[in-house]
């Protein structure tokens, strides 16, 4: 296989870019959590189905579980960022490799080893911080305890999708895709009795669900699996750590969003024991 270049990297790039504007976008919509959700999801199963044929490979009664958690993940997520700020919701998603590496030796037979508890300490601290002050109700954030919920919840579901990825790669092999697929057909559907009825689409909102299943996941998805072909893993974890460090930003020039201080602590607490461990791995 050949070596990657800069053209495998600026893809990863590219995705981690096209990632971090999920929550922008959402809170650009007038549609509810729920609605966006089902919309969101519906688009991008067409059009990851319609563009990667490894989509339409290896659908199985295996990767059902797998696909599942990932929907919950997808719904959780939109659900947080029309409730709670941005930061909160892709930060507290962020911590979703701590509850990997305690579910590991359960899931996966993998145990946790001492440099992991070096991470799992500050991961846990930064995300109790979320939860100590009370943040403000502002009008893209009207229920930050609430989203913040449905956050954490996000951060969890995501582990189990990332294990249960992993354990498909083991046993069905090229499954993954098929996985990804067919969690946006669920979510969808998941999301769809809370979505209903749904009035009046604008063109604005109709806009900003092409453009979230299409681009903010169709593409950047096409985007990460091909330059994962060629890219070691390891180093993809870092090109892609751009997503959370990107998503307040985005927010914060469109909505003028801000997250609180105990949240923007806790965040960068969250994403520098995950770019410390990721550098750890690395290097051993």
């Amino acid at each position: 296989m050949p070596s990657s270049g800069l053209g495998d990297r600026l893809l990863l790039v590219t995705a981690a870019v096209l990632f971090s504007t999920g929550g922008v976008a959402v809170k650009a919509a007038s549609l509810t959590g729920w609605q966006m959700a089902s919309c969101r999801s519906g688009v991008a199963a067409v059009a990851l189905l319609a563009a990667l044929p490894e989509t339409r490979r290896g659908w199985n009664w295996r990767i059902v579980p797998v696909a599942a958690v990932y929907a919950a993940t997808l719904v959780f997520f939109v659900v947080a960022n029309r409730l709670t700020t941005a930061a909160d919701a892709i930060f507290l998603q962020s911590t979703a490799p701590l509850y990997l590496l305690l579910l590991g030796p359960l899931l996966l037979g993998e145990p946790i080893r001492r440099g992991d508890l070096l991470f799992m300490a500050p991961v846990a601290v930064g995300l109790a911080m979320f939860f100590v002050g009370a943040e403000p109700a502002v009008r893209t954030a009207p229920d930050p305890a609430r989203g913040n919920l449905f956050a954490a919840a996000s951060g969890l579901s995501y582990a189990l999708a990332l294990a249960g990825l992993r354990w498909l790669s083991r046993r069905e092999g090229d499954s993954g895709m098929a996985a990804v697929a067919m969690g946006n057909v669920l979510a969808c559907l998941a999301a769809l009795p809370l979505a209903l009825p749904m009035h009046s689409v604008s063109r604005a909102d109709a806009a900003v669900a092409l453009y979230l299943g299409v681009v903010q996941i169709g593409v950047a998805y096409w985007c990460v699996t091909r330059a994962m072909r060629r890219v070691k893993a390891l180093e993809a974890n870092l090109l892609l750590l751009l997503e959370p460090a990107l998503n307040p930003v985005w927010v914060w020039l469109v909505h003028g969003e801000r997250p609180g201080p105990w949240a923007a602590s806790g965040g960068a607490i969250i994403l520098l024991a995950t770019l410390a461990n990721t550098l750890r791995a690395k290097r051993s």
